[in-house]
């Protein structure tokens, strides 16, 4: 699958993105907007667009960075707790500071979720049956344990329905003034491009990479930070968006091949297109009403996950 081909479904889905929903808005209507169209095209629809393209492409690359550190191809956020760590994050960050704004609890969020990801990481460590999907069951155990603690205690303090909003990714809320904060994860996305070949040597090993020269737990850490602030930004912003961080970076692998630095590209293209194709399924399936992104990308990539599994041998 060529750049050119990507770049292009980008471009034509975005568009799609643009021009659907419930109020009237075509692209012959373009250069002749009335006030209310100009308003729902710069406060609901170019936002909703920029987030799809960002969470699309930070997941997918968050994927594929913890993939080639634990050296594991069905890690990612979803199934290493980072997530779910990420959501016990802002639970405390309502309980410690009930009118915490969005940087407070990204702050708190995020070091919660660096540290669930960091206990994933030395759980791996001790771990000496490294069977391909055993790794990711402990890592789906561990999230489920934190996500167990997390609905206890947002039980408990009658805080369940403001959880309940991170619970699932949707994009209908996505408003100009509310995603914002998804602009922190493109910096982050350049320094993973940046540090892609010394993650592909970190990916081949402690002894190896240090062998080579490479100051392994300093590049590992690195790669940890990234994938924990994005993931912090995006859960915030937008939700949990299952399956994405898992799938994208084994389908790029699969044609692709192992090379991190040649395959950011791809999986940056990749995810935001499935993303954003996902999107608008979810928008026309049930017109004019709408089904949450993390729905159609559970449900999709779900049956996706599955084919990987049992077909995980066929592209060993």
């Amino acid at each position: 699958m060529k750049l050119r081909y990507l770049t292009l479904a980008l471009i034509v889905l975005s568009l799609i993105s643009l021009f659907t929903g419930v109020t009237s808005l075509s692209p012959s209507d373009i250069f002749n907007l009335t006030e209310d169209q100009l308003e729902i095209l710069w406060l609901s629809r170019v936002p909703r667009l920029i987030s799809i393209l960002i969470a699309g492409m930070g997941m997918s690359i968050c994927g594929l960075i913890m993939q080639q550190l634990s050296r594991n191809k069905f890690v990612s956020p979803t199934t290493a707790g980072t997530i779910d760590s990420a959501r016990f994050g802002i639970l405390i960050s309502l309980l410690m500071f009930s009118s915490a704004g969005p940087l407070q609890k990204m702050l708190v969020a995020f070091f919660f979720a660096l540290l669930g990801t960091f206990i994933f990481m030395k759980i791996l460590d001790k771990v000496k049956f490294k069977d391909a999907i055993f790794i990711p069951l402990v890592g789906l155990m561990f999230g489920n344990i934190v996500s167990s603690i997390t609905t206890f205690f947002a039980y408990k303090e009658d805080l369940i329905q403001n959880m309940s909003s991170w619970l699932q990714g949707n994009f209908a809320l996505i408003l100009q003034g509310r995603y914002e904060l998804l602009y922190i994860s493109i910096p982050l996305l350049a320094v993973a491009y940046l540090y892609a070949n010394r993650f592909t040597i970190a990916g081949m090993g402690e002894e190896f990479s240090t062998n080579l020269g490479l100051n392994h737990k300093q590049v590992v850490n690195i790669g940890l930070v990234i994938v924990a602030l994005v993931t912090t930004v995006v859960v915030l912003t937008v939700g949990m968006i299952p399956f994405l961080g898992l799938i994208i970076p084994n389908i790029v692998t699969i044609y692709q091949g192992d090379h991190l630095k040649k395959s950011l590209t791809h999986t940056a293209l990749l995810g935001a297109v499935f993303v954003l194709a996902c999107d608008i399924i979810g928008r026309v399936i049930i017109y004019p009403y709408e089904i949450a992104i993390g729905v159609t990308v559970g449900v999709i990539g779900s049956g996706i996950f599955l084919y990987l599994v049992l077909r995980r041998k066929a592209y060993e």
